[in-house]
């Protein structure tokens, strides 16, 4: 079996592979103080429920893009699964993955991740979509080569914000809406919330489309990618273990060099 993680700003997704199935998964929120020794009992806590014992894993995998939780992360799979981990992002990208970009090393793991999974699962050329902390959009070319893409501020984030920084504003669910007006101040913010992001999703595609001069395959993922794919005219599909499946994907490509 292998164990893999990918540690988020928001949240930490944990999977158990047996070959190329996802046996398990787990969401926790991400806590860059814990210890390795509170990593260690709460994986434990988590495998138990499963009849999982640390002794069954033969592989780890993690993909971060919080550096200061890794110390613990890795030192946990040390002394609890006596294995070295596979970090993402250590070695060289290139061997497994095509890159066209001034500093590879800029590029967050998850969105490399996420690439490597969609071009195995889907082909190319692609772009990705990732709903998390940031709402991020990465471009594959034809040739499977990886381009980079956009950042933009997440979804929760934004709403976040609008509800701290405006006073009369209250927190509210992020739903699709019966109408685009809005009869409420509630509706009214999830209408606003609602088909802003997804005007946002289309938009980008197509400027993403128009430059390139193709018409790549459009992948989401993310917590909120169901949700917005809905409404969205430019999602192909919706993906919820790409980047898991992911982590599986480069685990054997790099066993296998």
């Amino acid at each position: 079996m292998l164990f893999v993680l990918d540690v988020g700003n928001t949240n930490t997704v944990l999977g158990v592979f047996d070959e190329d199935q996802l046996l398990y998964e787990w969401r926790i929120k991400t806590d860059r103080y814990k210890t390795e020794d509170e990593f260690g009992m709460l994986i434990h806590s988590l495998f138990e429920y499963k009849g999982i014992a640390f002794s069954d894993i033969k592989g780890v995998v993690i993909s971060s893009v919080v550096p200061p939780i890794m110390f613990a992360l890795e030192n946990m799979s040390r002394h609890y699964f006596n294995l070295e981990p596979f970090v993402v992002g250590k070695q060289e990208i290139t061997d497994y993955i095509k890159i066209s970009y001034p500093n590879p090393k800029e590029i967050g793991a998850d969105r490399i991740v996420n690439a490597v999974s969609a071009i195995e699962e889907y082909g190319a050329p692609l772009v990705i979509i990732d709903f998390g902390t940031a709402t991020t959009f990465c471009y594959v070319d034809e040739n499977s080569m990886y381009h980079g893409g956009l950042i933009a501020p997440g979804i929760n984030i934004s709403m976040e914000a609008l509800y701290s920084k405006a006073s009369k504003l209250q927190k509210i669910e992020l739903k699709a809406p019966e109408r685009v007006i809005g009869s409420s101040t509630v509706e009214a913010m999830q209408s606003g919330a609602f088909y802003g992001f997804v005007s946002q999703v289309d938009g980008i595609i197509d400027r993403i489309k128009a430059e390139v001069g193709l018409n790549p395959k459009v992948i989401a993922t993310g917590g909120l990618a169901g949700l917005i794919a809905k409404d969205s005219r430019t999602i192909n599909e919706v993906d919820s273990h790409l980047t898991l499946k992911g982590l599986n994907i480069i685990y054997h490509k790099i066993k296998d060099i």
